[in-house]
């Protein structure tokens, strides 16, 4: 046998004895939602619900790490006018017929600073355009080192303009103001993936 036929066995060898990347958590869509409002008009807030979030947790090897992988479904959104909701959708704002979710992955957060709160930066897509995000994490009493139910809630502020939304700037403040509260689920893993 050649010698880059058995290094590239033992490679394939190895592949299928390391464990498989696999998600700790899962956000449960039905008990998870996202909230946004922005100034229209300098006065009134105009506020909407995000009401399906899905993705999951995954903890670093040594559990002591986390980073959250999250969409949203723009379709999903409720508002108290339907006028205003088919205005939201439409191309001028979040454009769902060609960008039908928001995705954010989170930079690596520690599990101390998930129970306690604290700044949660990030990426977020939105419009198909990626751009950093900051968030802070509520304090969620909610140790992820533990297989439970946890909740966890996040806020923050995006401006709208970064991610192509730049109409009606004189009627609609450019600040967006965004909450998730995000439920999570242990996800079991398999017997060869700890």
């Amino acid at each position: 046998m050649s010698l880059p036929y058995v290094s590239c066995c033992l490679v394939l060898l190895l592949l299928t004895l390391l464990p498989a990347q696999a998600a700790d958590y899962r956000i449960d869509p039905a008990r998870s939602h996202a909230d946004f409002g922005v100034k229209l008009f300098w006065l009134t807030q105009l506020n909407g619900r995000f009401q399906e979030i899905d993705g999951d947790v995954t903890l670093s090897s040594l559990h002591d790490t986390a980073i959250v992988d999250a969409h949203i479904t723009v379709e999903s959104i409720h508002m108290n006018s339907d006028r205003i909701r088919r205005w939201v959708l439409a191309p001028e704002f979040f454009d769902a017929s060609r960008f039908p979710s928001i995705h954010f992955v989170s930079e690596p957060i520690s599990l101390a600073m998930l129970e306690k709160g604290g700044d949660l930066d990030g990426e977020l897509t939105l419009r198909g355009v990626t751009k950093p995000a900051h968030f802070e994490v509520l304090p969620s009493h909610c140790p992820l080192d533990l297989p439970q139910q946890c909740v966890i809630s996040v806020r923050g502020t995006i401006q709208r303009s970064d991610f192509g939304m730049s109409n009606h700037r004189t009627a609609i403040s450019d600040q967006v103001q965004l909450g998730m509260m995000i439920s999570l689920d242990y996800a079991a893993r398999s017997a060869n993936t700890d």
